[in-house]
């Protein structure tokens, strides 16, 4: 697990420790602080890393990196950690078109 401190290329990716089939990496984007946490086994692995450096809950989304995939097909809003029906979300997407505009801002800012 790590929080992008440099820009990565795209194809870095596939060094990742825990790359899924498909092939894709798992990251938590803190939307606030506009960062960026990759490879882990889960999400929520990623999003405690985040949580103990000081991010807050509520900015915390869950996204997959499909680095073999160009586009929209590149990130995919998809996370357990993405339900919170207190914040108006209830599917495991990212329902709110203005934060995944954020999340994508982030993502291209990070992965190149």
């Amino acid at each position: 697990m790590k929080i992008l401190d440099t820009v990565i290329k795209k194809s870095d990716l596939q060094n990742a420790t825990q790359v899924f089939d498909g092939p894709m990496v798992k990251g938590v984007v803190d939307i606030e602080k506009g960062i960026l946490a990759i490879d882990a086994e889960m999400h929520a692995d990623l999003e405690q890393l985040l949580l103990s450096e000081g991010s807050e809950q509520d900015d915390l989304w869950g996204i997959n990196l499909w680095y073999e995939d160009d586009g929209e097909d590149f990130v995919e809003f998809d996370s357990m950690i993405n339900v919170r029906p207190r914040q108006g979300n209830m599917t495991r997407g990212v329902d709110d078109v203005e934060k995944q505009g954020k999340i994508l801002e982030i993502v291209r800012k990070w992965v190149q």
